[in-house]
């Protein structure tokens, strides 16, 4: 993977996702995402080149494309740092969009 790859929250969500749902295919993880199946596929690369994941097809399956997808404990740490990293962000941002609510109230309530 690329040294400058920045995650961002789809990143968070695959990875929460995965340790949810080990057994989820990428098709389905599209699906739930709202993601192209491209898209899942590039990042779950991205995961397995940072050793963030490890994927794993069962020898005794018939569907040779089923693999489970397991967090390593790099992958948890990540997924932790992330998680931080995201609450973070959303929290600033929620605070930012309630001053500004807050700002247009009382300029609906100096109209009235």
């Amino acid at each position: 993977m690329k040294e400058n790859f920045q995650y961002n929250d789809h990143h968070l969500k695959l990875l929460q996702l995965l340790e949810e749902n080990p057994h989820l295919s990428q098709r389905d993880a599209s699906d739930v995402l709202g993601l192209s199946l491209g898209k899942v596929n590039y990042i779950l690369k991205a995961f397995l080149d940072k050793g963030l994941i490890k994927m794993n097809n069962f020898r005794n399956n018939k569907n040779k494309l089923a693999y489970t997808y397991l967090l390593t404990p790099q992958g948890i740490e990540e997924k932790a740092r992330m998680t931080l990293h995201f609450y973070e962000i959303k929290k600033r941002e929620y605070e930012e969009l309630r001053a500004e609510v807050e700002k247009l109230g009382e300029s609906v309530e100096g109209l009235g």
